[in-house]
């Protein structure tokens, strides 16, 4: 069984793991990979133990081990999302969101890895300020899979 915080945290993994959609999509795919990738930097090595940062290459856990539930922690990612935001804003990404196109469909990834440990370790020990974020990367995740999914639901039916 693979391990949280072991494969699925590494970069190198999720560099493999997005060969595919770097192909195909471009510099479109970026802002996804480094939306996958903070979530292993930000919320697991900084923050809730040691990650498998660098596998397949070693096995080696690394991290800070600052605890989730610190001011530093929080502070760090109310931060990060304030930035995201504030990026998808001038860059107009958050209105590329909520248009119909394909791309849309790789925030399944994101919207997978802050579902997963919500069923896998429930109850989940996450401090109460950081349930916000959350709430609004997977707000604009699924809105913007749902229109791509109705878009080729009603492209079909044409």
């Amino acid at each position: 069984m693979i391990q949280h915080r072991g494969p699925t945290h590494s970069i190198i993994a999720a560099l493999i793991v997005f060969i595919p959609f770097f192909v195909a999509y471009r510099k479109e795919a970026v802002p996804y990979f480094v939306a996958m990738i903070q979530h292993s930097l930000v919320g697991d090595y900084i923050a809730g133990g040691k990650i498998q940062l660098l596998w397949p290459l070693t096995t080696r856990y690394f991290g800070t081990n600052i605890e989730i539930r610190s001011p530093l922690n929080v502070t760090i990612e109310w931060i990060s999302f304030a930035i995201a935001i504030i990026v998808m804003l001038k860059t107009r990404d958050i209105i590329t969101f909520f248009r119909p196109q394909t791309t849309n469909l790789i925030l399944a990834i994101p919207t997978f890895t802050v579902l997963l440990p919500t069923f896998l370790s429930y109850p989940l020990y996450v401090p109460a300020l950081l349930i916000p974020p959350h709430l609004a990367y997977m707000s604009i995740f699924s809105i913007a899979i749902v229109i791509q999914l109705r878009s080729t639901i009603r492209s079909r039916k044409r």
